[in-house]
């Protein structure tokens, strides 16, 4: 018995030993699983607004060149082209530059004058179904053709513009495969060297006293240039942000990653962005917008009258010639549903203006549709105190926010800023 007793005391020592020397130590063990900041259900709205999860840009019906390399190089050459505007100073990179998210920094844009609103960025545009401030154009190759004609801005005629194109040879040739041959425009009697339905009175009735068939072979020409320039502002995308790199972080349920790319403060703006703050509910989904018009209270430049926003815009969309539905769109009326289904009256259009996208937000200022606020703060101030609007009735009601709240709002905006997902070479004029 002694003997057993013997050999059981020295199987358990050698078993302590053994055990002892095979267990890891407390520093081996791998660190357990951080729990995630976030609830399931921020997460999915985390997961919707990250640049991952925007989706192809679909075709553009209105527009069978959207999507053809020639016609974006075609658009490309025009957009950066002083030639089309009044005084040859003005190219829509006047107001739209590459290197400011493609704006221009004003309050209101300039142009060979000054507009009456400030100017969108163009990244992202092509997935709205409306544009402008206020929606007055329903595809991108129209809305290129306002700034054209406008007496502020470009400045031009269509008449102008379609006689640039015939007498430039590398225009011609890059029109005509894309669109067939150009009208002879040769005759002035016919064709006057300017003229279209313009403020200029004089310009309006050379424009009123050609044929028919003639306006429209010009109206022709003018839409097509629209069409090349919207192709090219197709290319012009977003790309992935710091927040975007933070959503991937967190959705994957890596918290230690996620806390190198984010402060706390930046973490707690996006926590109060899409909870408390109530600011996904016009700014949602990957490109931060709803692409809707709301009333936001957002006051007049004292020198400036009342904009009448959205509910003008659209009565000028359905009247307009070139919209989805018009002669020169290469769509099918069952292709034009936003336009047929579009609000058209109630007081929640009047003064309502589009939702602008958040993506590069520091570079788009100053803000709101005529420049009112040169920074984010007052914007967040703006949405915090939710002030009675001077026309129309706002949606907005007073948030309660802390000015700790209100910091940390604007410092996670600041991490939706990136450089665009675009090939460098459309970033400046073409050689």
């Amino acid at each position: 018995m002694r003997v057993v007793h013997h050999a059981t005391g020295i199987a358990l020592a050698l078993f302590v030993f053994a055990t002892a020397h095979i267990a890891p130590s407390a520093a081996d063990q791998p660190a357990p699983a951080q729990a995630s900041p976030w609830s399931d259900a921020e997460l999915k709205i985390i997961r919707s607004l990250s640049i991952g999860s925007l989706p192809a840009l679909a075709p553009d019906p209105s527009n069978k060149v959207g999507d053809d390399a020639r016609a974006a190089s075609l658009g490309h050459r025009i957009f950066f082209d002083t030639r089309f505007s009044a005084d040859d100073q003005v190219s829509c990179a006047t107001c739209h530059l590459p290197a400011a998210a493609f704006t221009d920094g004003r309050k209101l844009g300039r142009g060979v004058g000054t507009a009456g609103r400030n100017t969108m960025t163009l990244l992202g545009a092509a997935y709205s179904p409306w544009f402008f401030w206020d929606g007055r154009k329903d595809s991108q190759w129209s809305q290129a053709l306002g700034p054209l004609e406008s007496d502020v801005e470009h400045g031009g005629t269509r008449t102008g513009f379609s006689q640039l194109i015939a007498s430039d040879r590398a225009y011609r040739t890059a029109y005509e495969a894309l669109f067939g041959d150009l009208p002879d425009l040769s005759d002035p009697s016919r064709f006057p060297l300017s003229a279209g339905p313009v403020e200029d009175e004089s310009l309006h009735t050379a424009w009123r006293r050609m044929a028919a068939p003639d306006r429209d072979a010009v109206n022709r020409v003018f839409a097509n240039i629209g069409k090349a320039v919207a192709a090219y502002q197709r290319l012009l995308l977003p790309g992935p942000s710091r927040f975007d790199q933070y959503a991937e972080a967190v959705v994957a349920g890596n918290s230690a990653a996620a806390e190198e790319i984010f402060t706390a403060n930046e973490a707690n703006g996006l926590r109060l962005f899409i909870g408390s703050g109530q600011c996904t509910r016009c700014h949602n989904g990957p490109l931060f917008t709803n692409n809707d018009f709301h009333n936001t209270g957002v006051p007049r430049w004292p020198s400036m009258p009342h904009d009448q926003g959205r509910i003008d815009g659209i009565s000028a969309a359905r009247a307009d010639i070139f919209n989805c539905r018009g002669a020169y769109s290469d769509a099918s009326a069952d292709d034009c549903r936003e336009l047929r289904f579009a609000k058209t009256e109630g007081p929640e259009l009047v003064g309502a203006m589009k939702t602008p996208t958040l993506r590069s937000v520091s570079q788009t200022a100053p803000y709101m549709h005529a420049g009112q606020y040169a920074t984010l703060a007052p914007v967040l101030e703006h949405y915090n105190r939710a002030p009675t609007a001077e026309n129309g009735k706002s949606e907005l009601e007073p948030l309660g926010l802390t000015q700790d709240d209100l910091n940390d709002l604007r410092d996670f905006l600041l991490t939706l800023d990136s450089p665009p997902a675009v090939e460098s070479k459309y970033l400046s004029p073409p050689d």
